[in-house]
Formats: structure tokens, sequence, C-alpha cells
């Protein structure tokens, strides 16, 4: 027996938005209907959640139904190519240097995975264990700014266990941080584990109680990184750039404060097999066995401003 799926919806076939369809039963089905247009069909298949169509027509003719769930109730959007392709643009980012900084020094958290790597940025990566946040920049040897990143899996999560708040007590120390999130606002109230309106009210609450500290929606992990290393480069040149700020980032702290990056531990040396990888490219000569040479090690350290 063929299931049957009857729709109601706002229009014949989704060119601007995608379109809301209200399931109705069979029997709701006219017994002499006004047919507007009638397709036959290539192809339909089901795609987890999803049904691919394709109709037997040169133009238009690939469309989905998607199935999920907001607002805690269920419901299908009927979208098209153009669309999906609306509702995720596919930009690409600029490869200039963020406020004009030939390489900016970017301090990534060593306990950070799957970190960014700023690939086409013009960044050298420094790793070390951060007192806050998870991507930084130093100004006179304490932290000048500081990014949390969170999926929103991630944001939910540390709202709900109350680590966020105390993240953002220690971001709200340092003269500019933020968080942000790979993730659209919009994602929050697409939620079907915890009511939206929990999560939308506790990042509001956040955002009065520290004010100095953004929570920045960014879409996707792409842009996430890109919106990071902007922030950053945009702190770096303020900082430096206003002589009264510089005074108030950088005052007589007592060694072992949020900001005061002298005791926290120096970035791990790399193995044999990484410092050989990295010598070859390098154009450097290493042996392939036995120990690697100290002026191998000495050059790594010289390349990455270690002391």
């Amino acid at each position: 027996m063929v299931e049957r799926l009857v729709f109601r919806t706002a229009g014949t076939w989704p060119r601007h938005k995608a379109l809301y369809c209200h399931p109705v039963p069979t029997e709701e089905w006219p017994a002499q209907p006004v047919i507007v247009e009638r397709v036959a069909l290539r192809s339909c298949v089901r795609c987890g959640a999803a049904i691919d169509l394709v109709l037997d027509r040169g133009r238009e003719n690939r469309s989905q139904l998607v199935f999920t769930t907001a607002r805690g109730r269920d419901m299908v959007f009927w979208q098209s190519p153009r669309t999906r392709k609306q509702a995720r643009p596919n930009v690409r980012t600029p490869t200039a240097r963020a406020a004009g900084i030939d390489s900016l020094h970017i301090v990534v958290d060593t306990r950070e995975q799957y970190a960014y790597r700023f690939a086409g940025q013009h960044v050298t990566i420094v790793q070390r264990a951060l007192p806050c946040g998870d991507y930084a920049v130093l100004v006179d040897g304490r932290l000048g700014a500081s990014v949390e990143r969170k999926s929103l899996q991630d944001l939910v999560a540390s709202i709900l266990n109350g680590t966020l708040r105390y993240a953002l007590a220690e971001l709200a120390a340092l003269p500019r941080a933020a968080v942000v999130v790979e993730d659209r606002y919009s994602g929050v109230f697409k939620l079907d584990r915890v009511r939206p309106a929990v999560v939308a009210d506790a990042v509001a609450e956040l955002q009065i109680r520290w004010p100095g500290v953004p929570i920045v929606f960014a879409e996707n992990r792409k842009l996430a990184e890109e919106w990071t290393y902007r922030y950053l480069a945009a702190a770096h040149t303020w900082a430096h750039a206003e002589a009264a700020t510089v005074a108030r980032i950088a005052p007589a702290l007592d060694p072992g404060t949020a900001s005061d990056l002298r005791t926290a531990p120096p970035q791990p040396e790399p193995a044999a097999a990484e410092l050989r990888r990295w010598a070859r490219a390098n154009n450097l000569i290493v042996p392939d066995r036995g120990r690697v040479p100290a002026e191998i090690r000495e050059a790594w350290r010289a390349a990455h401003h270690m002391p």
C-alpha cells in the first residue's frame, strides 16, 4: 500500500522562501479538487528527515520536504535549492589582513579541541594554557582580548549546568572579551530536548549581567572563525592605538592574576615525527631516524616565537 501525504501550504512552488506545510489527514482531500498543477515525478527518495523530489520537467524540478520540530511541535517545510541556498548562504570570506596587521599572533588554549587554524589568514598561532577563553591576543605580555568558542550544543549545556555564568564572569575581567556561537540565533528555537525559551531567557540575562562580553551568533564554524580573527585583530590594534587604554590593560598586576600569562605553561614542543615534517616543509635537512638535531629544535622555537 502506498502511503499518501496531504499538506496545506501557501504557494505552488518555493521560489523566494521555504513554504510551511501543514499536514492534514488524507480524508481532507476533496472528492472533486481543483487541480492547479499536476506534474509527474522522476524520483522520490527519503533522506533521513527529508524527502527529496525530482519532477519530470526541465526547470524548477528539484525540491525537498523537510520534517523538523520547532516550538515544541512537528513542522514540515517545502524548499527548493534556491530557497535552501538563501537559508544557508555560501559566502567566501575575505583574505585581506584584519586591521592591516601583517601577522597577528593568536594564543590558542592547549585544551581547545579541533581548534581554529585560521587558514588563509595572516596569523601565527601559539598554544598556551589560557586562564579564560579559547583564543586570545596579548598586550604587553598580558591578555588584551579573549574569545570563548561554543557550538550551539555547548552553549545549551553550559547554560544548563551553570558553567557559562562563571566563564562570562572571568571573561568580564579582561579589557575585551566575547563568546562566539557556531550557529544561528534561530537555532535556539529549534531545540527539541530543552525549552527554547529557557535558553533564550538565559542568553538575554547573561547579556544584561555582563554587557561587556557580547554573545555573537555567527551562523557556522567558518564564519565564527572569521569573526574571531577580525575581533582579536581589532582589539589588538585598539589596545596599541590608545595609550590610556593600554595603561588600563596592563596595570601593575600581581603574578597569577587572570590576565597574566607569565605563569602559564609554555607551548609543548612537538614530537620528533612532527618536527621532521616541519623541517622538510621548510627545506631543512633532518635525518630520517634518531634524535632530531638541536639546531632543528632551535629553528622551530624561533619560528614559533618560543623562548
